[in-house]
């Protein structure tokens, strides 16, 4: 690699940076703790929609001990709404470990934040630069961008080899002398100049040096050929109420999506539901239909919810049943508990 080249992307990236960085509260900090919440928030997440939540976090939860003491589901219900919720288990679990294990105490180096649960190689670098200053490269989706277009790399980020070689040249181009500023520099510089879609490359600082702008490849770079499956389910909600209003919610225990989240009673079919083909396989599949009184749909249309891997066709359906639901819960006590967005936005609008 062309060493000037090398230098004067570091010096200019950190330049621009300088000038045009956000300004956010995990960035004026080496408090680990706090850097740490903060990644583990931005995974799969944008700041935008981060932000408010590590704002939630660290004023009901201000020290790694106050998250480790508090129970799981109100770390849960906190975490509503940001998906990936094995993050948020990961991160109690993780909070303990460091409390009392650690006595409060981070570890202090690349290699040993890799052995905690929920910190990968992106996390754990970018808490040792950012905690510590340490020379290690953070490689995440926007520096893969970054430096495939401005490098003109066009291996396949979703290949086996793509991680070690994007790494390398991470550490390549690193400053190791300011590494917490550089890896903030390519991160930011990923995220609001260089997107994914339609950049404007007219106002970009390296447009003399960009090799994908010389060779007119951006919209080309980085390549990704792999896609991913995704899988259609049809969940059927069964929002159970018995005479005193009391209603059912069960939770999640099997390992998948929303694990440890509540949810209605639930019932998966192979397709959308007409009124008459949910009453039956209630029939079939149900202790409570002979107490069924009236099954109504509380929409004409099922609610589309899209996760990483599935697609969810989400319809809810009001069944009232007469006597007493035995665990029957208030709609009150029911909102305070963790459930996925989906179904925390349904109670909203309909309770």
């Amino acid at each position: 690699m062309n060493q000037f080249k090398t230098m004067g992307f570091s010096k200019h990236l950190i330049q621009w940076y300088l000038q045009n960085k956000r300004e956010l509260p995990w960035r004026n900090t080496q408090n680990a703790y706090a850097i740490w919440l903060s990644e583990i928030i931005l995974q799969q997440t944008r700041v935008a929609q981060g932000l408010p939540y590590f704002e939630a976090f660290i004023s009901r939860f201000p020290t790694v001990f106050d998250l480790a003491n508090a129970p799981e589901e109100e770390v849960l219900k906190l975490w509503q709404g940001l998906g990936y919720y094995s993050r948020a288990r990961n991160l109690h679990h993780t909070s303990k470990i460091i409390a009392f294990e650690h006595s409060g105490d981070f570890p202090k180096s690349y290699k040993e934040l890799l052995h905690l649960k929920g910190v990968g190689s992106y996390t754990a670098a970018a808490i040792a630069s950012f905690a510590y200053n340490e020379a290690v490269p953070v490689v995440d989706g926007n520096v893969y961008r970054v430096l495939a277009r401005y490098f003109d790399v066009d291996t396949d980020i979703s290949s086996s080899q793509a991680k070690n070689e994007f790494t390398n040249l991470a550490a390549e181009v690193l400053d190791t002398k300011q590494p917490a500023l550089f890896n903030q520099a390519i991160m930011e510089f990923g995220a609001i100049q260089c997107v994914p879609k339609s950049p404007d490359c007219s106002v970009c600082v390296f447009n003399n040096s960009c090799a994908a702008v010389q060779k007119n490849k951006v919209h080309l770079l980085p390549v990704k050929l792999k896609k991913t499956k995704v899988t259609k389910r049809f969940f059927n909600y069964l929002v159970v109420q018995d005479d005193n209003g009391l209603c059912l919610v069960t939770q999640r225990t099997t390992k998948g999506i929303w694990f440890n989240l509540f949810e209605f009673p639930l019932l998966e079919s192979e397709d959308n539901l007409t009124e008459e083909q949910l009453i039956n396989e209630l029939k079939m599949k149900n202790p409570i239909s002979d107490t069924i009184q009236s099954v109504v749909a509380f929409e004409d249309k099922s609610v589309v919810h899209k996760l990483s891997h599935q697609h969810l066709e989400i319809r809810f359906w009001h069944l009232k049943v007469s006597g007493k639901l035995e665990n029957g819960r208030t709609i009150s006590d029911v909102k305070k508990l963790p459930f996925p967005i989906v179904i925390h936005n349904f109670l909203e609008k309909y309770f």
